[in-house]
């Protein structure tokens, strides 16, 4: 899965965590940094013209592939991505510019990127996914669609037009940056305007800011409504104090017979996570909505919340593994029964693909990929079903979408309208059935870029020969010892749970979970297959491992919230090996008293102990050592640090002091 997709494209700023465009920028690589795209490429390009060096030229390449990447602009950002690699900027370059030569639809030139890129990193595992995928999509565009049309509307601007959602008297509503959006600043994300709702008449074209009480200098968008257009639902995009990161939030009104009321966040959203593309039921008793909360399954995934009887919003219940995935899952609409979303991790065309599904009882059918013409290389999402329309006697559906393959308008986010017709009968299928669910696992090892050092990059993962897993479920128990490929497979019971534990010599014990509750039954597709992946860690003795996540506030020691996942992860872990302690260090930048460095981190790495002794964890097995600005990652003078330094210096850590 391709990491970066998690802040993908323009279109995708609503449910991106914001940059803090206020700073002064010094050059393109702070711009960048600070998620100014826009900024950060006429100075990049200038800077990688003068750069003198091929190490300086590399790194200023593949930042300047991010930026047009993070921008929209995959044409661009391949052609820069490959200059980094050319120029020996390594295994990053080459896993970006074969994610961006897929979504180019340049699957064959892509197949030997993900082939050379495995080979490169030691596993030809890591990519197979992507190398099927691709396999997939040829196939797919090479057919003809017998059931879908589509094609652009005539009102898309040259900046981001997206997630269209049915309005009245033949009108949609739609998020867009153009240049009528309300403010006078840009955007340094993607040079446009911030976004706001608007409204158009698509007979004729005509385009309006959607309401000016809702519409403000922050970023507004994805709007749902209720059934009878009363009710507002929608994401706005802020920070209450400029040296804060912006976050989203979902926003609801209601019409009050001649204005919209003051919008007001929904209860359930929570500090430090991102909400988005809300999508509300026919009867308006259920919400659907996209965030990255660490209780899902990664990324974004799709999550619901029932309305209760005062009126507020009940605790946000997880979708299932058949809708969610490891990769990101958005924008949410309903149709009756069905559900559409786009996922960058179900096997799709490139980026964003529209997939659907339906209710089958309590559970959700197997998920299909809408393929082309709805779908493509580039990315495409926000498909919503007009049951207004007025349609031809062969047209089953019509409806509207998004997507920012190239046209005329440039390489922007564009609404597109379809039309769904009745496809020719299908030769008769045998009348029975049988339905099954199968799991491939596999148990795999991190690949450092340094092999005796888990403190470097990742590379990617490979099958781990020899390693036993135990599989629970119920009152049962299955075993299996893998070989070289890392892989079993077993059949699975339905609406079951299932834990996996993974042992080897050498590595500390691992554990991966999978539930076929929810998963519906498809006789298009009676036998579903569905992966697990268990990841073991080398035990490294007397190593220091970076804790990523822990963050505290100035001159303060006390756990905050936003570190408590990464810290119930080491918990766990602990009670999963329960013969290993560790040391759990804290260190400082060198800014500051040397005495008061070393009293505060001491303090701070005793917090971390004292959290985890308070989730179970014995005392004995674990000690607590500040270390102050003693022992720095990031060797500079210290008038000389740059904040990345001071960053990299400022961190927590683990130590295991015994091995199992």
């Amino acid at each position: 899965m391709k990491i970066s997709y998690a802040y993908l494209l323009l279109s995708l700023v609503l449910l991106a965590a914001s940059c803090t465009y206020t700073q002064k920028v010094k050059d393109g690589t702070f711009a960048h940094d600070r998620k100014q795209y826009a900024v950060a490429v006429d100075m990049l390009k200038k800077e990688h013209q003068k750069a003198k060096t091929r190490s300086e030229k590399n790194k200023l390449a593949y930042l300047l592939a991010d930026s047009y990447q993070q921008m929209g602009k995959p044409a661009s950002a391949s052609d820069w991505y490959k200059k980094a690699y050319d120029d020996g900027y390594g295994p990053d370059a080459l896993r970006e510019y074969a994610y961006s030569l897929k979504q180019l639809e340049r699957y064959d030139e892509a197949i030997r990127a993900f082939k050379e890129l495995g080979a490169e990193i030691g596993s030809p595992y890591e990519y197979k996914r992507e190398i099927t995928a691709c396999q997939a999509a040829t196939t797919w565009k090479a057919e003809k669609s017998k059931a879908y049309s589509a094609a652009t509307l005539p009102f898309n601007s040259p900046g981001a037009d997206y997630a269209p959602v049915i309005y009245k008297d033949g009108k949609i509503v739609f998020t867009t940056d153009r240049q009528a959006a309300t403010g006078e600043k840009k955007y340094n994300w993607t040079g446009n305007e911030f976004s706001d709702l608007f409204i158009a008449d698509v007979q004729s074209g005509d385009v309006q800011p959607f309401d000016a009480q809702l519409n403000t200098e922050a970023n507004e968008g994805t709007a749902t409504f209720n059934r009878d257009r009363t009710e507002l639902f929608f994401t706005r995009c802020f920070s209450t104090d400029k040296k804060e990161d912006s976050y989203c939030r979902i926003f609801s009104c209601q019409w009050e017979g001649s204005a919209w009321s003051a919008p007001m966040a929904l209860n359930f959203q929570q500090p430090g996570i991102n909400y988005g593309h809300p999508a509300l039921s026919a009867d308006g008793k259920t919400l659907y909505f996209s965030c990255n909360s660490k209780d899902g399954w990664g990324g974004y995934d799709i999550w619901t919340s029932d309305r209760l009887t005062d009126g507020a919003w009940g605790e946000p219940k997880l979708m299932g593994r058949s809708v969610n995935s490891l990769g990101n899952e958005k924008f949410p609409s309903l149709d009756g029964d069905t559900l559409y979303f786009s996922s960058d991790y179900h096997p799709g065309m490139g980026g964003l693909d529209i997939f659907k599904t339906y209710k089958t009882g309590t559970a959700w059918s197997p998920v299909q990929n809408l393929k082309p013409p709805i779908n493509s290389g580039y990315d495409d999402f926000a498909y919503i079903v007009d049951y207004q329309a007025k349609k031809p006697q062969d047209v089953l559906q019509t409806g509207y979408f998004t997507s920012n393959r190239p046209q005329e308008s440039g390489a922007s986010d564009d609404l597109y309208r379809f039309e769904r017709r009745i496809p020719p009968p299908e030769p008769p299928k045998p009348v029975v059935i049988d339905y099954k669910l199968k799991l491939d696992g596999f148990v795999l090892e991190k690949i450092f870029a340094e092999a005796d050092n888990p403190d470097t990059k990742v590379l990617g993962r490979k099958p781990l020969n020899g390693a036993t897993v135990e599989v629970k479920f119920g009152k049962e128990t299955k075993k299996f010892t893998v070989k070289e490929d890392g892989y079993f497979n077993m059949d699975l019971a339905e609406n079951t749970d299932y834990q996996f534990i993974a042992k080897k010599d050498g590595y500390l014990t691992g554990e991966a979970f999978f539930s076929t509750k929810g998963i519906g039954k498809d006789p298009n597709n009676p036998v579903q297959t569905f992966e697990v992946e268990v990841v073991l860690e080398k035990i490294f003795l007397n190593k220091e491992i970076v804790l990523e996540d822990i963050y505290y506030d100035y001159d303060k020691w006390d756990i905050r919230p936003d570190a408590m996942p990464t810290l119930n992860a080491l918990a766990r872990n602990l009670e999963l090996n329960p013969k290993i302690r560790i040391q759990l260090s804290s260190h400082t930048d060198c800014r500051g008293n040397d005495g008061y460095n070393a009293e505060l981190s001491q303090r701070r790495a005793q917090s971390a102990v004292d959290y985890l002794v308070s989730k179970g964890i014995n005392v004995e097995r674990l000690s607590a050592r500040g270390f102050g600005e003693s022992v720095p990652k990031a060797t500079c003078v210290c008038a000389r640090c740059t904040e990345e330094e001071h960053q990299l210096n400022r961190r927590t850590a683990f130590t295991i002091m015994e091995g199992l």
